[in-house]
C-alpha cells in the first residue's frame, strides 16, 4: 500500500528528488519533519488540488540537510528542510495555471511565505513556492527574480 502524506499526495511524491537519486542521498524525513509535511500537504496542497480540479505536481517538497546542501543556490534556512515548504507547478502538470494557484493561495489560504518564482516577461510564474508553519505565519508575499527577491507590491510585469 502506498503511504499518503495527505489525500492527494503520496510520501514518494513528497520526498522524490532526481538530485538525491543521482547522488545517492537519503531524503527521508524524521517524524517531526513528516508531521510538518502532512500539515502543509493537507492545508495547502490538497486545497490547491481541489481548487484546480485536477492533477497537480509538487515539484519540490521535503529536502534533507544533505540534499539541500547538494542543490546549488538553496538556502541553509530553507523551509523545505523542515518540511514546511512546497513548490507547486500547475502549468506543466495540472489543469490550472501557476498564477491562478498563486492568487488562490494569496487570497484564500493561510501561509508563511508565498513566492512567485522566476516570472517570464509576460508575468507568468515558473512555479509557486509556499510555506506554512503551525504558528507564527508571516503572510509574506514575494517574487523571485533572477538575482533577488522583491515584495509583490514592487513587482511590475516585464521584470525578470
Amino acid at each position: 500500500m502506498t503511504m499518503k502524506v495527505s489525500k492527494y499526495l503520496t510520501y514518494e511524491e513528497a520526498t522524490k528528488s532526481q538530485t538525491a537519486l543521482r547522488k545517492g542521498i537519503s531524503n527521508d524525513p524524521n517524524e517531526e519533519q513528516l508531521e510538518r509535511m502532512k500539515y502543509v500537504a493537507v492545508n495547502v496542497f490538497d486545497k490547491v488540488r481541489e481548487f484546480v480540479g485536477g492533477s497537480l505536481h509538487a515539484s519540490s517538497f521535503f529536502r534533507s540537510e544533505a540534499l539541500n546542501a547538494a542543490i546549488g543556490g538553496s538556502s541553509k534556512t530553507s523551509q523545505h528542510r523542515t518540511g514546511e515548504a512546497i513548490d507547486i507547478d500547475c502549468d506543466t502538470f495540472g489543469n490550472g495555471t501557476n498564477n491562478g494557484v498563486f492568487d488562490f493561495i494569496k487570497d484564500q489560504l493561510v501561509f508563511d511565505q508565498l513566492i512567485g518564482e522566476y516570472p517570464d516577461a509576460s508575468g507568468k510564474w515558473s512555479w509557486v513556492h509556499v510555506s506554512l508553519k503551525n504558528t507564527g505565519n508571516r503572510k509574506q508575499v514575494l517574487v523571485k527574480l533572477r538575482k533577488k527577491y522583491i515584495p509583490l507590491s514592487e513587482y511590475k510585469i516585464g521584470m525578470v
